[in-house]
């Protein structure tokens, strides 16, 4: 998608941003705003532009001990199937295969059909399903092994 502009999270309005996404697509697990400059301190977060118009926004974390990099691409329900998605994950993916990743998770909403869908139309498969303690919602954690070149 070459007008899709991609950019690291960084200042209140783009954590602002990053979070309205995240909340919109994962109501459950909504954030503060003291929350995301916290994961930010730990993760990589990047917003997705269509020209000045917010469509999406990722994260990556940081690979584990066994090389596992966890990438989540959300894009807001009304810029779906426009292939926003497909670029954003591709390119959280890249990223994961500089930070060495041997293996590359996704966690998604068990109510999120669209995201299940996408993960996996990549390649990814269902690890586990839980609901997180005192919650109601069941999160799904997929995996894609090997890391595709």
């Amino acid at each position: 998608m070459s007008d899709l502009r991609i950019e690291a999270v960084v200042g209140e309005v783009a954590l602002e941003q990053w979070r309205h996404v995240h909340n919109v697509i994962v109501p459950p697990d909504a954030l503060s705003l003291d929350e995301v400059r916290e994961r930010a301190g730990r993760n990589r977060l990047e917003n997705a532009y269509v020209g000045d118009v917010l469509v999406g926004c990722s994260t990556v974390r940081p690979p584990t001990d066994d090389a596992v990099v966890t990438v989540i691409a959300r894009v807001l329900p009304e810029f779906r199937r426009r292939g926003y998605g497909a670029a954003l994950y591709d390119h959280v993916l890249a990223y994961a295969r500089v930070l060495g990743a041997r293996a590359v998770e996704t966690c998604v909403l068990a109510v999120n059909e669209d995201g299940l869908r996408f993960a996996r139309a990549r390649g990814f498969t269902e690890v586990e399903r839980y609901v997180l303690d005192g919650g109601t919602a069941e999160w799904v954690d997929l995996r894609l092994m090997p890391v595709p070149v």
